[in-house]
């Protein structure tokens, strides 16, 4: 089946609730992915940072073959040892706490929300976020997001929200009310325009979730498994979550969420508090452990450090010659490059000449390659963005 015949189809049979653009995706491996023609591109954003390993990487298919021949589903009303596995493996890179298994990043979200209304006995249910945030496509979720224009068509939406300025500690100050009970947030925001958490505003954020008896939740949906060069983002920080959600990178490919909390919220949650049918499936989790083990026998998190101090210096070069650039900022493989104009032209031009980027916010390009990518690949794509720019007329 060819790009078109898929489009047709798509036409008549899909929901049309994204903004899709003409390309097929019928194969990849690593940092390369195929069309349905055969044309060969570099995924500098794999499956929305999905693919943090590349893709079909040989630790993750071998635990989905192997598993995949024993049993796929397990309800969880009963035990089995890879949801056992992984959720001892997650808290030892984390917190110690215990984790709740879902199959997105908005479910992981969700999980969180409740959980702190849950702490909050009825009496403190606000959960205050930042504005450009984004949790996720739920109905509580797009509550919290601090975007409006996720709401459009939804309301009435669920109370017991509020935005403050993000890196504005007197903002969240005076938000806080005695029916405050947390404080949810990503330490970068990733759709929001890889915008990064000060150290000064965390070291206050700290201090007041301490003094107030604030539940810190760290949205690590996109920034989480190896990302920022950490197996966390917030650990590049003195901070640390009372909840933690996770997806995205977790599963290698597959759908998996994840909620992290500590032992006084999580064992809150009693049997009929909250429920998933599919989530932590044996599948599943062992393709997140292959994930794990990876990242850990590869020596990943280094070589995420390496080549994201690489990427953000060969950007910087691009700077110099390209007035539009604004900023070159990012943590790891986590890099947002903010223009003075509109970037949609930019990234659809990159794919046309063999390069997958994003661009958010209208003029942010979000740059997520995968950590097993090499100074070679990270030289091709600057080529490739360095031809585009050149074409490009502000």
């Amino acid at each position: 089946m060819n790009t078109k015949e898929m489009i047709k189809l798509y036409d008549e049979y899909v929901m049309n609730s994204y903004i899709r653009v003409p390309l097929s995706i019928v194969k990849g491996k690593g940092v390369t992915v195929w069309d349905a023609e055969g044309k060969e591109y570099m995924d500098f954003f794999p499956g929305w940072a999905v693919s943090g390993l590349g893709h079909c990487h040989p630790a993750v298919v071998d635990f989905v073959k192997k598993q995949a021949e024993v049993i796929l589903h397990v309800s969880n009303n009963y035990y089995h040892n890879w949801q056992a596995e992984l959720a001892k493996k997650i808290v030892d890179n984390s917190f110690k706490g215990k984790v709740f298994f879902s199959n997105s990043g908005a479910e992981a979200n969700e999980c969180a929300i409740k959980a702190a209304r849950k702490y909050g006995k009825g009496k403190r249910y606000e959960i205050i976020t930042t504005l450009r945030s984004f949790h996720g496509r739920t109905m509580a979720c797009i509550a919290a997001t601090g975007q409006d224009k996720v709401k459009i068509g939804f309301e009435p939406m669920l109370e017991g929200f509020k935005y403050v300025e993000f890196n504005d500690i007197d903002a969240l100050k005076k938000a806080v009310s005695d029916k405050t009970v947390a404080f949810m947030f990503e330490v970068i925001q990733g759709e929001g325009g890889i915008n990064i958490a000060d150290q000064a505003y965390l070291a206050g954020v700290k201090q007041l979730c301490k003094e107030r008896d604030i539940l810190l939740i760290i949205d690590e949906v996109q920034t989480g498994m190896g990302r920022t060069g950490k197996m966390f983002a917030y650990q590049n920080f003195d901070i640390d979550p009372d909840i933690m959600s996770l997806a995205k990178s977790l599963g290698g490919g597959l759908p998996i969420g994840a909620t992290v909390a500590k032992n006084k919220i999580a064992d809150l949650m009693v049997p009929g508090t909250h429920g998933s049918t599919f989530g932590g499936s044996p599948i599943v989790c062992a393709a997140a452990l292959g994930v794990f083990e990876a990242i850990e026998k590869g020596d990943l998190l280094k070589k995420t450090r390496e080549m994201g101090k690489y990427l953000v210096k060969k950007l910087y070069g691009l700077k110099k010659d390209f007035p539009f650039i604004k900023e070159v900022r990012g943590i790891g493989l986590m890099v947002g490059v903010e223009l003075s104009i509109e970037g949609d032209a930019i990234y659809k031009k990159c794919m046309e000449k063999g390069l997958l980027i994003n661009c958010t916010q209208k003029n942010v390009l979000r740059i997520l390659p995968p950590m097993i990518i090499t100074e070679k690949d990270i030289d091709s794509a600057i080529k490739i963005i360095n031809d585009v720019m050149k074409e490009i007329k502000p």
